[in-house]
């Protein structure tokens, strides 16, 4: 389990980037969202970037009938929405496409030219008036995080959402040891490493090929297992197809062994200097 402020959550939620975009697709994705949730998952990871609102329009309708206690809905609003009125204004639409009262997470996308003190101070009054549960920022490497810290009320920061897997492990230099002095938990984006170009060649690696079989598994399966390892990272996979989705949770089973681990280490190195935040 992951801890997300005063929230116990399996370490596992589903990201929607670029779900709603299709009419097509439309029903298969309720599908899919709604199995997440009879299966287990708890949070679901959108934004208003996210198809201008289709995203969270999308998720509004899967969640109807949902006792909303049951999950925990995290949303992201534009650096350039990131002072009043703007900010009010973006939540206010983000809650009317969700069809709920409150966000359970509320994150700046990544860092603009809006002083952080004066997002900061907005933030700080949703969640005094109840319209957010807790707020958090996205895409920040060491030093915006350190910044952010600087900032009056910036210490009550509920998570940091990056991108982090298997072959994208710059943060663990100095991004994630930072946050881990300061108990700032971490929400992992393309866990599995979709998007990436370098897709089929992770996949068709030997040593992560032989780990699966061994765990009875799959290779994205591994991958997801391997970005949830510690206690303080939450992973965000996108899929639209139950099946997946149910690989998803089960991947949350997999316990990797020390040499595993080193194996893991040893096709895919640890950062040994300072990396540019990954960014896709």
């Amino acid at each position: 389990m992951v801890q997300l402020g005063n929230k116990s959550l399996f370490p596992i939620g589903m990201g929607t980037w670029h779900m709603g975009d299709s009419p097509a697709k439309r029903k298969q994705e309720i599908e899919a969202l709604r199995y997440g949730l009879e299966k287990g998952i708890e949070v679901i990871d959108t934004a208003e970037m996210y198809g201008e609102g289709n995203s969270e329009n999308l998720i509004g309708e899967a969640i109807q009938d949902v006792n909303r206690e049951d999950f925990y809905l995290i949303s992201k609003f534009y650096p350039f929405h990131a002072q009043e009125p703007e900010l009010e204004r973006s939540l206010e639409n983000s809650l009317k496409r969700l069809g709920t009262d409150y966000l359970d997470l509320y994150l700046l996308h990544w860092k603009g030219s809006t002083p952080l003190a004066e997002t900061i101070e907005a933030l700080e009054k949703y969640v005094k008036e109840g319209r957010i549960g807790a707020w958090g920022v996205s895409n920040f490497d060491a030093r915006d995080i350190e910044g952010m810290w600087e900032v009056r009320g910036g210490e009550n920061a509920t998570a940091n959402q990056v991108l982090y897997n298997i072959a994208s492990r710059g943060i663990e230099y100095d991004l994630l040891p930072l946050q881990r002095s300061r108990a700032l938990p971490t929400i992992a984006y393309s866990p599995a490493a979709q998007g990436d170009t370098r897709g089929d060649k992770i996949t068709s690696n030997k040593v992560l090929q032989e780990i699966a079989k061994e765990h009875n598994a799959t290779v994205f399966q591994v991958m997801l297992a391997w970005t949830i390892r510690h206690d303080d990272v939450l992973a965000i996979p996108q899929s639209s197809d139950p099946k997946h989705i149910q690989e998803n949770i089960d991947a949350a089973r997999i316990n990797f062994s020390e040499e595993e681990l080193q194996q893991i280490d040893k096709e895919f190195p640890a950062p040994k200097r300072k990396m540019p935040l990954d960014i896709i």
